[in-house]
Parts: structure tokens; C-alpha cells; sequence
């Protein structure tokens, strides 16, 4: 592969770089806890003391006053105009043997591009992508022919699932035997069999390990043409999503219905999730950066939203402590304070990412400057959103326009805490390509699908955005969000209200 292949944007930021030294290059030094005070460490063998103010005890939930929750340990009950059907729709399958067989061509076109002999996939996400299930095991997809997949555990359930050729793995040490059985001509000639695998998410144990069982393979990082193949997607894939916004959507509905002042960020997220895991939400976002999880999103008010941390977004929330520190917290949500609402939600594998802002009350005036600004900025990028457009382009012209309204300093996060981009890819993953950074000039293509996220930060007051997932089309875009656009401005009194 030449210098070219060889260098990729980093997972969110979009610079060129070496992909093995992405934490290093982009983050200062996310790997490493930030500085202790004394005060609070005189003992790091023991848990840490918390301090007082404002956290009696983050480990457990907050005590939340008689007056705020009529029964908020309990689920309030529904109307029945609301429940004709809280069970969940019966999961479809986003693709069947006929579209398998094409993702598996356009990854072989790449293959023939980069002179490689075939693919092996490791990680779950790829054997679910080109084999329609998730069991543990290997597919190795040809330059040219079938694809076999060699599962370890369940085979009886891949079997039933999978929609290509799938047998039992077997001793991992004879692996390479049995694909030299299986392609001779891939395996047999006198020249190493140049293989690529995802090597962005592969264990260097388990890579390791696969160097010893299959000897006769000269290994090359495919991982940017795997990423590739899948930023396109299929009408089935579309319509997962599809119905994933739709469930998002009842959610925040519902949430916001029954948004109170001194309710905790967590009791808010929890009505949300128990909203969607009822529709059919799987419970969480998968992503591909290393070390980066994601819960359902990020409900989070005032200060607790601008609260910075490790995950590679424009907000991070306070968590529920070092153990989980972004999302949703005990805090309770105050009178007059910015309350972001960035839920994300997973049915049948697909996920769709979306952002509203809420206040009980009326936002401050700076923070309504910022908002109206992100959903001007939003407008100005929908005007650009169509096939051949360079999603760096779209990035650049974002940050035109907050250093026009004097906000480029709160734009994507705060000082050193400010992100490089504008929005992602989106699909199995929530981190998929292409990324609107700088670093990603291969032209938008129709079938891409994108979560774009104006966003501004106020440490010690908020944060304050707007967030819609976009299909491209071959003229143009599809919003596929269905939440209305506004800020969410509510008259909630204790006993609850409508926004």
C-alpha cells in the first residue's frame, strides 16, 4: 500500500496522521487521569473522600424532595392513548443474502484497487455487516468468489442467521490449514497471500496470534476501505434508521412531558430510555474508537453539560462519577438553566443521533443568541448538502460562521476541550465515515448518511445545540429526525407540565 493508504483521518478529528497514534496526536493526553488535588487524594489505595458541596453522594441517587416526584421511582402511568403498543416491533433484518452479496462486491472492488488478496473481518459490528449476524468467529471475504465464515461460538445460531457460507472454526491453531483448504488459490502460490483485516479495532494479542496461525499471509490495514464500503447505505439499512428516529422521537416527547424543576438528569434520561427500550431500543450506541463508549446520549443541564471529559464530542455531561464520567448525572435540573437533550437510539442495529435543547423557563440571552446561530449554521449546511460536496468543506464553512457571530471560542467545546469537527457518519456505529473535519476531502456520495451537530459551550452555564441525522440523495438530502426543531422552552411546575 502506498504512503497514501497508509495514513487515515483520525475517528473524529480529521487530521492525517498514522492510525496507532490517534490518542496521541489529537487529545493532549486524554489517556491520563487529570491532576488530583491534594485535598482529595491522600489515599488513592482507599476511595477517594467526596467533597461536600453539592454531591452528598454521587454513588447512589440523589434524595429528590417529596413535592418533585409524585412517584419517580416508579414508571408513571401511561395514557392509554400512548401504549397501543409499548412492546417492542419485531426485530427485521437489515439485509438479506442479495444485499450481502453486494456489500461483499464493493469491498472486493476496493480489494482490487489496493492489490489485496482478500479480507479477514475480526471485529462483531463487520461479521454483522457482511454476514447478517454477530456470533464469535472470522469471515474471510476472497478478492473475487464467496466469503466463508469460520464461527467459534454459537454456530448453531450463526447457521440459522447468516446469509453466507458458515462453518464451524474449530482448532484456532489450524486456521490457516483450513483456509488454504478452503482457497487454495489464495493461499497455495509461493508468494505470501497479501490479507487485510481491520486492524483500527484488532487486539495486537489476537493480531499476534492470527501472524502465528496463518503464516502464509502478508497482513495490510483494510480498515479504511471496510469503513468505506459501509458509509454508503442500502434502503434497508436507511429504513432502521428510519424507524429508530421515529422512537427517539416519542421519547423526548414523553421526557419533556414530564420535565420538572428539581428532577435529576437521570430521572429524565430514564423516562427517555425506558420510552425507547420498550420500542425496541437495544440498549446502547456501538462506536469504533478505541476506548470511547456511549450510552444513550448525553442529558445533561447547566454546568454539568459543559462539564468537559474524555469522550470525543462537543459535550460530556458530569456522569455518575469516575467510573462513568459523561451523561447524566444526580444533579438536580434548575429554573432558567440550558438543559441538552443529545439521545441516541439503536433498533435493529442502526442508530439515529439527534440533539434538542430545553429550558424550564427562558434560556439566558447569550445562550438563545448561540442556539439561533447553530440552527442558522445548520440551515447554511443543509444548502450544501448534496453527492460531490467535500465534507472538510462543509467543517470549514461552519467555522465561518461562528467566528462571524463572535462564537467561535464556544464552538464544539471550550479551550482545549473543543472538538475538530462537525459531524459524522452514521449507521451500525455512531462514529462511521465520513467525518466533517478537516482531513476528509472524498466527495459525499448518495446513500451516506450523516448526524450534524452545531454546538456552543459555556463552562459553569451550559451547552446549547442542535443535532439532525441527513441522508444524501442523489439531489440533495432527507432529514430523517423527526423531532421538531426549536428550543424547548417549558412551564413545568413541581407537579409536572406540558413544553
Amino acid at each position: 500500500m502506498d504512503k497514501k493508504h497508509m495514513q487515515q483521518p483520525s475517528e473524529l478529528t480529521g487530521q492525517s496522521e498514522p492510525a496507532e497514534s490517534f490518542d496521541q496526536a489529537d487529545r493532549s493526553d486524554l489517556t491520563a487521569s487529570a491532576p488530583v488535588r491534594q485535598a482529595d487524594r491522600s489515599d488513592l489505595t482507599a476511595p477517594a473522600p467526596v467533597r461536600q458541596a453539592g454531591r452528598s453522594d454521587l454513588t447512589a441517587p440523589a434524595p429528590v424532595r417529596p413535592a418533585d416526584r409524585s412517584d419517580l421511582t416508579a414508571p408513571a402511568p401511561v395514557r392509554p392513548a400512548d401504549r397501543s403498543d409499548l412492546t417492542a416491533p419485531a426485530p427485521v433484518r437489515p439485509a438479506d443474502r442479495s444485499e450481502l452479496t453486494d456489500r461483499r462486491i464493493r469491498l472486493q472492488r476496493y480489494m482490487e484497487r489496493e492489490r489485496l488478496d482478500g479480507c479477514l473481518v475480526t471485529q462483531n459490528v463487520g461479521l454483522f455487516y457482511w454476514t447478517g449476524s454477530m456470533q464469535s468467529g472470522y469471515l474471510f471475504i476472497p478478492r473475487s468468489g464467496e466469503a466463508t465464515y469460520y464461527v467459534r461460538k454459537s454456530l448453531a445460531r450463526a447457521q440459522n442467521e447468516a446469509e453466507v457460507r458458515t462453518v464451524e472454526l474449530g482448532s484456532f491453531r489450524q486456521f490457516g490449514d483450513k483456509l488454504a483448504a478452503d482457497y487454495p488459490e489464495t493461499f497455495a502460490g509461493e508468494t505470501p497471500a497479501a490479507i487485510g483485516a481491520d486492524l483500527d479495532v484488532l487486539p495486537a494479542q489476537l493480531y499476534l496470534r492470527l501472524q502465528e496461525a496463518i503464516p502464509r499471509a502478508k497482513w495490510a490495514d483494510a480498515s479504511a476501505i471496510m469503513r468505506k464500503t459501509r458509509s454508503v447505505k442500502s434502503e434497508a439499512e436507511v429504513a432502521a434508521i428510519r424507524r429508530a428516529a421515529g422512537v427517539a422521537a416519542e421519547a423526548l416527547a414523553e421526557g419533556l412531558a414530564r420535565l420538572r424543576e428539581g428532577m435529576t438528569e437521570l430521572e429524565l434520561m430514564a423516562i427517555i430510555e425506558g420510552v425507547m427500550r420498550r420500542k425496541g431500543h437495544i440498549g446502547l450506541m456501538r462506536m469504533r474508537g478505541y476506548n470511547q463508549e456511549i450510552m444513550t446520549g448525553v442529558v445533561a443541564a447547566g454546568e454539568a453539560a459543559a462539564t468537559p471529559t474524555y469522550f470525543d464530542g462537543p459535550a460530556g455531561g458530569l456522569g455518575l462519577g469516575p467510573a462513568a464520567p459523561q451523561s447524566s448525572s444526580t444533579r438536580p435540573i434548575g429554573r432558567g438553566e440550558p438543559i441538552l437533550l443529545d439521545i441516541g437510539c439503536c433498533v435493529d442495529g442502526y442508530t439515529i443521533d439527534q440533539t434538542r435543547t430545553a429550558v424550564i423557563g427562558r434560556l439566558p440571552e447569550e445562550q438563545r443568541r448561540a442556539y439561533d446561530t447553530a440552527e442558522a449554521m445548520l440551515r447554511k449546511i443543509e444548502g450544501m448538502l448534496r453527492p460531490g460536496e467535500i465534507p472538510e468543506q462543509l467543517y470549514l464553512a461552519a467555522l465561518e460562521e461562528a467566528r462571524a457571530a463572535g462564537l467561535a471560542g464556544h464552538f464544539m467545546g471550550f479551550g482545549a476541550d473543543q472538538v475538530k469537527f462537525l459531524g459524522h457518519g452514521i449507521g451500525l456505529e455512531i462514529d462511521e465515515w465520513p467525518v466533517l473535519a478537516r482531513g476528509f476531502a472524498e466527495p459525499l456520495e448518495a446513500g451516506m448518511v450523516l448526524a450534524i451537530e452545531p454546538k456552543f459551550t459555556w463552562p459553569g452555564v451550559g451547552v446549547v445545540g442542535i443535532e439532525n441525522t441527513y441522508l444524501i440523495t442523489a439531489d440533495g438530502f432527507e432529514t430523517l429526525t423527526v423531532s421538531p426543531e426549536r428550543v424547548y422552552e417549558c412551564e413545568a411546575s413541581e407537579a409536572g407540565g406540558r413544553p
